[in-house]
């Protein structure tokens, strides 16, 4: 089912258009079979990247496209729903942007933004460790500084493009305490930066998780982006703009189930009955609040307020939406649902790990509630 897009203005409009037109002609005919031989399709984030957007959500005064953050949200909906890979390695690489458009000096932009922006260069977050997934505070990833360059000894976890990224936005410590982090780009072809093996997912298998390990690797002073310490406040300024993105993907990951599902109830003759009915009828509404909560987040964003607290109750509510709609369209499906033939033995799959990554939806239940109880009852 295409989905009817509120947007503003026409150009806004336009370009979800042309995304969705791009997702289902050259996306969703190939997910399947690439997610079966695990092959990352890193030309298509290329050719989004060439399209803008990545650029999307950036103001135009340093090369982005100055749209509205529910525009770029609703763009990532729609691949998402035509290949989740491909929606989260987008969604992945706007946020390695973020610290560079937001912190980063005007010699800085000048270099690094024209490649990330404008599709050349692909970029991984690098900010978990086998010991600090959603605990920032436990990382271990040390940068001791050596003249005029940081020398980088540690490891990273779970990285997304590991082994295809082209620089790796790395957050490694440079004193101790909360405000001991900082924030790298480190080039992907560094010496003694070494991607690990691929991690073997049940899920999202055509977007590489690996491990990466910093092998006395170099960084120059002007790859540091902002201050000594900063590095804790970009990475959570970061990962609140990149839950939105995975509410996002999640909202087109549980529309895709439900419309199979649809489909398959009509298709197989039952459509008429009212337990189905009433279990489609379900998943249609919480698709529905699953994309209310993302843009109502999208929305405070463009408008300047706090919405940190938000961006938590979208990906909680968007990531929960998807295990379900995926579980029940499982259901609709029947035995036919538990076999490849049909899509959403994949879909079920791929809902699972958007509760985990991003902050566990533990973690978002955490911010929801120190909001609250630090600011009222108004998140």
């Amino acid at each position: 089912m295409q989905v009817e897009r509120i947007v503003a203005s026409a150009e806004g409009r336009e370009l979800i258009e042309r995304v969705r037109a791009y997702a289902q002609e050259h996306l969703a005919p190939h997910a399947a079979h690439a997610e079966e031989q695990e092959t990352f399709p890193r030309e298509r984030l290329a050719e989004l990247g060439e399209m803008g957007l990545f650029a999307l959500p950036y103001p135009e005064e340093i090369g982005g496209l100055g749209q509205l953050y529910e525009v770029y949200l609703q763009a990532l909906e729609e691949l998402a729903s035509a290949w989740m890979s491909v929606a989260l390695g987008v969604s992945v690489h706007v946020m390695t942007c973020h610290p560079v458009v937001h912190a980063g000096s005007n010699e800085q932009r000048n270099r690094l933004l024209p490649g990330m922006l404008g599709g050349r260069l692909l970029g991984a977050y690098s900010l978990s460790e086998p010991q600090a997934g959603s605990d920032v505070d436990a990382i271990r990833l040390r940068a001791v500084p050596d003249g005029g360059h940081y020398v980088l000894d540690g490891e990273k976890a779970w990285v997304s493009h590991g082994g295809f990224a082209d620089y790796y936005l790395t957050f490694a410590r440079t004193s101790e305490g909360r405000d001991g982090l900082s924030c790298f780009v480190v080039e992907g072809t560094a010496d003694g930066l070494v991607p690990g093996p691929p991690e073997r997912k049940m899920g999202l298998r055509a977007s590489p998780t690996t491990p990466v390990y910093f092998e006395g690797v170099c960084v120059d002073r002007a790859d540091r982006i902002g201050a000594e310490g900063d590095g804790q406040r970009l990475a959570l300024s970061a990962l609140a703009n990149g839950r939105l993105g995975i509410a996002a993907c999640s909202t087109g990951l549980a529309q895709a189930a439900l419309d199979a599902a649809v489909s398959f109830a009509k298709d197989s003759g039952q459509a008429e009955e009212q337990g189905i009915k009433f279990l489609l009828a379900e998943m249609a509404a919480r698709v529905a609040a699953a994309r209310a909560t993302y843009l109502h987040g999208a929305r405070k964003c463009d408008a300047g307020f706090d919405f940190v607290a938000d961006a938590a109750i979208a990906k909680l509510v968007a990531t929960d939406a998807a295990m379900s709609v995926t579980t029940d369209a499982l259901q609709v499906f029947g035995d036919a649902g538990t076999v490849s033939d049909f899509p959403v033995e994949r879909y079920f799959r791929e809902a699972k790990v958007t509760q985990i990554f991003e902050g566990t939806n533990q973690i978002q239940r955490l911010v929801i509630a120190r909001s609250l109880l630090n600011r009222g009852s108004g998140a």
